[in-house]
C-alpha cells in the first residue's frame, strides 16, 4: 500500500506530521481521527520515498521478542520515574540493548521525537513491534500525562502474556512428543515391519483375515504412493495456513478453536482472562469504552472473539449498555456478565475487569497444571488400539495357521 505525509493537530492544539500507509487519503483521515489527531494535510510520498520508507521499516519490523518489549517497558517506567528527559533515556536503552533489532527501533524512535513527531506516531511505524493496544495506551498516557503509570502497566501485561504462553508450551510438550512418536512408529511398522510380514503370509498361500489385509493393503499404498502422499500432506498443510490468513478462514479456525474438546475451554478461558485484563487497563488508563473495545478486539487474539467485541462496540455507540451487548455478543460466561452487571451499578468496571481477568488468569493456571493428566487417557486409549490392531493384523494370521498344523 502506498504511504501518506500527513499534518494535523493533536487533543492539546499542538502540530502533528508523520507518515503512513494506507489505501487512500481518507483511510489515513480515519486512522488519524481514531487517534485523535484532526488532519490538516494529507499528501502521497513521492514513490522513491515509499520504497526508501518501506525498505527502512521492514528491516526494523522484525527480532524484538516479547521479553525484548517487556524489559523495554520496565526500563522506560523506571527511566521516567527517576525524571531522566526521554531523549536521554532512549539514548541509553539504544545502547544498552542486547537485541540490535530493537536497538535499531529505538534509534528509529529518537529520529521520530527529534523531528517533531510524538512517541506514540513514532510506535505506530513498527507494528509487529508495537501492537495497536500498547501504541493506543501510550498515546492516552501522552494526552492525560500518566505515561510512566502506563508503561508500568503494560509491562504486567506483557509478562502475563508471555508467561501464559510459555505455560501452554510446557503443557504441550510432553503430548505433542507422544503424538510424534506415534505417528513415527506407525511409519516404520507401515514401510518395513508389514511388508516383510506380507511376504511371509503369501508363502503360506492361506487366506488371510480382514485386519491383516487391511493392513497389508494400508501398508502397499503407503509404500507405493509414499512421495504423493508426502506431497499431499505438504500441500494441505501449506493451504491450510493460507485459508487461516484470509478473514474468513481466520474466522472460522478461530471459532473451532474454542470448541476443541479439552483445549477449548483453556482457550476460551485464557482469550477471557486476555480481553478482561486489556479491557480492565484500558478502562484504568482513561481510554473511552468504544475505542477501548476497538482495541481490545485487536488484542485478544482470536478473531471469533473480536468480532463479538465489534459488535459490543457497535452497541454501545447506539447508546446500549455494556452488560447488554455483552449478553448479546453470546460468548462471556455467566460470571463475566454478572460482574459487568456488577460493574454498571457501581460504575467500577475497570476494578472489576481486573478481577474477572485475575480470576481466569487461576483457570487457567489450573487447567494447564491438569493438562496433561486430562490428555494421558485419550493417549492411552489410542496407543491401546493402535497396538491392538497391529497385533491382531499381525499374529491373528500366524495364530490361524498354527491351529490348522494342530489339527493336522
Amino acid at each position: 500500500m502506498p504511504y501518506f505525509a500527513y499534518k494535523g493537530r493533536n487533543p492539546r492544539g499542538e502540530l502533528v506530521q508523520g507518515t503512513l500507509e494506507g489505501a487512500d487519503s481518507s483511510a489515513i483521515a480515519d486512522q488519524l481521527f481514531n487517534t485523535g489527531v484532526t488532519p490538516v494535510e494529507i499528501e502521497a510520498t513521492a514513490p522513491g520515498v515509499s520504497r526508501i520508507a518501506g525498505g527502512l521499516l521492514s528491516q526494523l519490523r522484525g527480532g524484538v521478542t516479547l521479553i525484548d518489549l517487556m524489559m523495554f517497558s520496565r526500563q522506560m517506567y523506571t527511566l521516567m520515574k527517576a525524571g531522566v528527559p526521554m531523549m536521554k533515556g532512549l539514548g541509553g536503552l539504544q545502547e544498552s540493548a542486547s537485541n540490535p533489532a530493537l536497538a535499531k527501533v529505538v534509534q528509529d524512535l529518537r529520529m521520530s521525537l527529534d523531528s517533531g513527531r510524538e512517541l506514540s506516531a513514532a510506535m505506530s511505524r513498527h507494528p509487529k513491534v508495537f501492537s495497536g493496544y500498547y501504541v493506543s495506551l501510550v498515546r492516552v498516557g501522552e494526552m492525560t500525562g500518566r505515561l510512566e503509570e502506563v508503561f508500568d502497566r503494560l509491562a504486567r501485561h506483557i509478562d502475563f502474556e508471555r508467561d501464559m504462553r510459555d505455560r501452554v508450551k510446557s503443557a504441550l510438550r510432553y503430548p505433542m512428543f507422544v503424538v510424534a512418536a506415534m505417528a513415527i512408529a506407525l511409519a516404520i511398522v507401515n514401510i518395513f515391519v508389514i511388508p516383510v510380514f506380507a511376504e511371509v503370509f503369501k508363502s503360506f498361500g492361506a487366506p488371510l483375515p480382514l485386519m491383516t489385509r487391511i493392513l497389508i493393503g494400508f501398508s502397499d499404498f503407503t509404500v507405493r504412493y509414499w512421495a504423493l502422499i508426502t506431497a499431499a500432506t505438504a500441500g494441505a498443510y501449506v493451504g491450510f495456513r493460507a485459508y487461516v490468513q484470509t478473514p474468513d478462514g481466520k474466522y472460522r479456525w478461530d471459532r473451532f478453536k474454542l470448541r476443541i474438546p479439552i483445549a477449548g475451554k483453556i482457550i476460551l478461558k485464557g482469550t477471557l482472562a486476555r480481553f478482561a485484563r486489556s479491557f480492565g487497563l484500558a478502562m484504568q488508563s482513561g481510554v473511552p469504552i468504544v475505542q477501548g473495545l476497538s482495541v481490545v478486539a485487536e488484542v485478544v487474539e482470536n478473531e471469533y472473539m473480536g468480532q463479538r467485541i465489534r459488535q459490543m462496540r457497535d452497541g454501545v455507540e447506539r447508546g446500549e449498555s455494556v452488560l447488554r451487548t455483552a449478553a448479546t455478543a453470546g460468548v462471556f460466561t455467566p460470571v463475566v456478565l454478572q460482574m459487568i452487571a456488577v460493574g454498571d451499578e457501581t460504575g467500577e468496571i475497570d476494578t472489576l475487569m481486573q478481577e474477572i481477568a485475575e480470576h481466569y488468569e487461576r483457570e487457567v493456571d489450573y487447567e494447564l497444571k491438569t493438562l496433561s493428566s486430562q490428555i494421558e487417557p485419550v493417549l492411552i486409549v489410542c496407543l491401546a488400539v493402535l497396538v491392538l490392531i497391529l497385533a491382531l493384523g499381525v499374529f491373528l494370521p500366524i495364530w490361524s495357521l498354527g491351529q490348522v498344523a494342530l489339527r493336522r
